[in-house]
């Protein structure tokens, strides 16, 4: 492609172009005009619209180039104007948008009429928005869940938990949860439950047999008269169905005595944990094993790979169930916002109350952003950028300049014939 090509490609620079060869026309038709002026008056307005047309683009061409750089690299005084007044175009800059656009009335005006509650109930409840939502959500926890497979992460993140586990005293809060639960009882629902099991587990034949064999191993005499299996059996039942019988009325006795003492045994293990040091000392001892065995450690790495795995799984499926909850729960919300007007109203009074303190917390870092950021720039891709912005408009200042220093000189010239006629 070649370069007069390149040039026309551009609005400014053609602009430019047209200017220039504008100006050559005129000097051009000065000559001509100039040289044919003896064989008739006419070509003397001729000449003088040219000449004023020259003098119209040159003067024009100085002014907007001198806006931008200095004319012919010459380094004429007040010229490359903004080049050189970067620092204060950027002040300039900074202090117009933060008063007459980051005011506080403004903004809260603004914020006001916007009802932001209103439109965010709106948005959200838009199918795809708040599929998009579910995907920006869902690529986040893809991510993070994708760097939780790094070696490096794993060890920190185990390491946090351990330590963390290490410095929780598990005593007082087992001991409070505990006393929970026995004001509402729990601890008895949970004995009759204990109760059951252990009587389905009598009742067992396997768990007879077990009985049988452990009391005839113990009556040795009967067993050399060959009477310790019949006698084991019979010992056997006997002691299942006492039990049975126990756990039948304990389980129909709500003041049964061993509900008491069930009691007063709880209370006992409670105020153990809450207050006793040696006995918190015993659970950190514990605790502490359990921590630093190796079949822990390989637990939790076990866990935490198989959880991760199945929420990268999961995220990454195109019909993930973690994403489709995300939009789910987006959509509902925005259904929800728009029924709540009290909650949508109390959106917009909370934006409205926060929005003074934090423009007047960040209008001055963002007005001396601006200012920095404009102060900062390099030179020329300032003036490009600002050419690209305004260049053509300013272009035109040099056609209408040649035009109307033509139209000038013609009107002049024009008078003086008449003046010296």
């Amino acid at each position: 492609m070649s370069p007069l090509l390149r040039l026309w490609q551009s609005p400014v620079s053609r602009m430019k172009l047209v200017a220039g060869l504008l100006l050559l026309l005129a000097a051009l038709l000065y000559v001509i005009a100039t040289a044919m002026e003896p064989r008739h008056p006419a070509w003397g307005y001729v000449a003088s619209f040219a000449e004023a047309a020259m003098v119209g683009a040159i003067a024009d061409w100085f002014a907007v180039t001198a806006l931008f750089r200095h004319p012919l690299g010459l380094p004429i005084p007040h010229t490359a104007i903004i080049p050189r007044s970067k620092a204060r175009i950027g002040q300039n800059l900074s202090t117009f948008i933060t008063t007459h656009f980051l005011s506080t009335p403004l903004v809260l005006a603004k914020l006001e009429a916007l009802d932001l509650g209103g439109r965010l109930a709106n948005w959200l409840r838009h199918p795809a928005n708040a599929e998009a939502v579910g995907q920006q959500l869902t690529g986040m926890a893809r991510f993070g869940v994708e760097s939780l497979h790094d070696e490096r992460v794993q060890a920190f993140v185990q390491a946090k938990l351990i330590n963390r586990a290490r410095k929780v005293d598990l005593a007082p809060i087992c001991g409070q949860v505990l006393e929970m639960l026995t004001r509402q009882g729990k601890h008895q629902a949970m004995l009759d439950e204990a109760l059951i099991k252990i009587d389905d587990l009598l009742q067992d034949d396997d768990t007879r047999a077990l009985v049988a064999d452990a009391i005839t191993a113990e009556v040795r005499t009967l067993r050399y008269l060959g009477l310790g299996k019949a006698v084991g059996g019979w010992s056997a039942n006997k002691f299942v169905d006492g039990v049975s019988a126990v756990i039948a009325e304990v389980a129909n006795d709500p003041e049964h005595p061993l509900r008491e003492r069930f009691d007063e045994h709880v209370a006992e293990y409670i105020d153990r944990m809450k207050h006793d040091p040696e006995y918190r000392l015993e659970v950190e001892r514990i605790v502490a094993q359990l921590l630093d065995h190796p079949a822990t450690t390989d637990y939790l790495r076990t866990l935490w790979g198989e959880l991760t795995q199945w929420l990268q799984d999961d995220l990454d499926s195109p019909d993930s169930r973690i994403g489709n909850r995300i939009v789910r729960i987006t959509q509902g919300l925005g259904d929800s916002l728009a029924a709540d007007t009290a909650m949508r109203t109390w959106i917009n009074e909370q934006l409205m109350a926060a929005a003074p303190g934090m423009l007047e917390r960040y209008r001055g870092q963002i007005g001396k952003y601006i200012a920095q950021r404009v102060e900062n720039w390099e030179s020329r891709e300032l003036v490009e950028q600002m050419e690209q912005s305004v260049g053509k408009d300013l272009q035109y200042i040099r056609i209408n300049g040649t035009l109307v220093g033509g139209l000038v000189g013609l009107v002049l010239h024009a008078l003086t014939q008449l003046a010296t006629g």
